[in-house]
């Protein structure tokens, strides 16, 4: 086997390494060893680091015989069920099945959704003192997909509001400490918020089985079949709801944080944005989101692992039961993708599609996040009412530094912001008039 060149030094140093210094030591290892590198790890164990987009395309587009979901995974939190823990043949099936909720006309119904929790949320904005726009933007993402993917109102709603930002970060954290899985010590704690979680949702299936009028992903998934007829259980509803939770509100949440700390510092940018929101736009606002997206990614690997025989990777031969890690911020920080990649330039993406084995935030092939276009319509909904409501104040302090919560990286101060709501002329009764007579 013909594998990339990496240190050498001890799994446990390796280890320490990768926790304490993630966005530095992936740059420094590239710049000594190339884009693609060895490495031995806790969790992942022993695996190749990638970041030629090639490769990249190569893994992504490669069967499920060849490369398949990495073995140790967000699954052993989230479930049997989830989609982090199938494989192969399971993994389509159950995926083919929570596909349409999140495309087309589906996502416009939940627009409204979001705008309604985002006006809520930005009414208990102070005005004219810096504070951080994380704890709002996660509460604004949390209520979005209750109601939107869990169809959860009432005490379940007020329930699961309260328990699942706590089970969320507490199971994030475990599933990246390499700490065996069992019924005692960290786990047990992790385990009872579970118990109380899958209590609540078999509470919202029941209610769901009266299915006028829903139009949640809850809902959809009681429609659905698989193609021989049968339902999905409730388990695999419940790991899938946890999934999409998961998946979809700590990162959004994460990003529309990035967004507020990246615009304060790029005034002529945020000028623009408010022009457009004034006019009517959106493409600059969509650009926007997906440079933010680039420049601060959330999560930082997309994970596979060799299941053939060997995997030829460029020039290399990767022998089965690796790992292959692709490394996100390193793919998008390579200036042969991105001309001047480490400056904020929505502008990149107004004339060119993302291509999708180099702007990689939601991984590919065919365990790409299938929420990624609700995803990207939330930001697009939440950012829209922000600029249109309120004048979000330039500054010139350094950016924030990145910050690990276990999974996502988020900004150290949580996107500071300093607001004022923005005050609209009112039409004089001759102005009212003669749009009328216009009209």
């Amino acid at each position: 086997m013909t594998l990339p060149p990496g240190p050498g030094v001890p799994r446990f140093v390796q280890g320490a390494y990768a926790l304490t210094r993630p966005q530095r030591g992936m740059r420094r290892m590239r710049e000594r060893y190339g884009d693609a590198f060895r490495i031995n790890v806790p969790i992942f164990g022993r695996a190749v680091v990638i970041s030629d987009s090639a490769q990249i395309k190569q893994v992504f587009t490669a069967g499920t015989d060849v490369v398949d979901n990495i073995e140790r995974n967000l699954g052993r939190v989230l479930g049997p069920g989830s989609l982090f823990a199938l494989r192969g043949a399971e993994h389509q099936k159950q995926r083919k099945l929570l596909v349409p909720p999140f495309h087309g006309r589906r996502l416009v119904a939940y627009e409204k959704i979001i705008e309604d929790e985002t006006v809520r949320e930005l009414a208990t904005w102070p005005q004219g003192r810096p504070f951080p726009v994380m704890p709002s933007m996660m509460r604004i993402t949390l209520n979005a997909i209750l109601r939107a993917v869990f169809g959860a109102e009432g005490a379940e709603f007020e329930r699961l509001r309260d328990l699942l930002p706590r089970f969320v970060e507490y199971g994030s954290r475990l599933a990246v400490l390499p700490i065996p899985q069992g019924k005692w010590g960290p786990w047990r704690k992790f385990w009872a918020m579970r118990r109380e979680y899958d209590a609540i949702v078999e509470r919202l299936i029941i209610k769901a089985q009266d299915l006028d009028g829903r139009d949640d992903v809850l809902a959809m998934m009681l429609q659905s079949r698989y193609d021989d007829g049968s339902p999905m259980s409730h388990s695999d509803i419940a790991d899938q709801l946890l999934t999409l939770l998961s998946a979809g509100h700590e990162t959004t949440a994460t990003t529309l944080a990035w967004a507020v700390e990246r615009l304060r510092r790029h005034p002529k940018v945020l000028s623009d944005l408010v022009a457009e929101v004034d006019a009517g736009g959106k493409a600059l606002r969509e650009a926007t989101v997906l440079e933010v997206q680039r420049i601060r990614p959330v999560i930082d690997l997309v994970g596979r692992q060799v299941k053939a025989e060997s995997l030829r990777l460029g020039p290399w031969t990767v022998p089965k039961g690796y790992s292959i890690i692709v490394s996100i911020s390193l793919v998008h920080q390579d200036p042969k993708l991105f001309s001047n990649p480490r400056a904020f330039d929505p502008g990149r993406f107004l004339t060119a599609k993302p291509d999708f084995s180099q702007w990689i935030p939601f991984g590919g092939g065919t365990r790409r996040c299938l929420g990624a276009a609700f995803a990207n319509m939330e930001m697009n909904v939440v950012l829209r009412t922000l600029l249109r409501d309120f004048t979000l104040v330039p500054t010139t302090e350094p950016g924030e530094r990145w910050h690990s919560r276990g999974i996502a990286n988020a900004p150290e101060q949580g996107g500071l912001a300093v607001v004022r709501r923005r005050v609209r002329p009112v039409a004089t009764e001759t102005e009212t008039t003669t749009a009328g007579a216009h009209s």
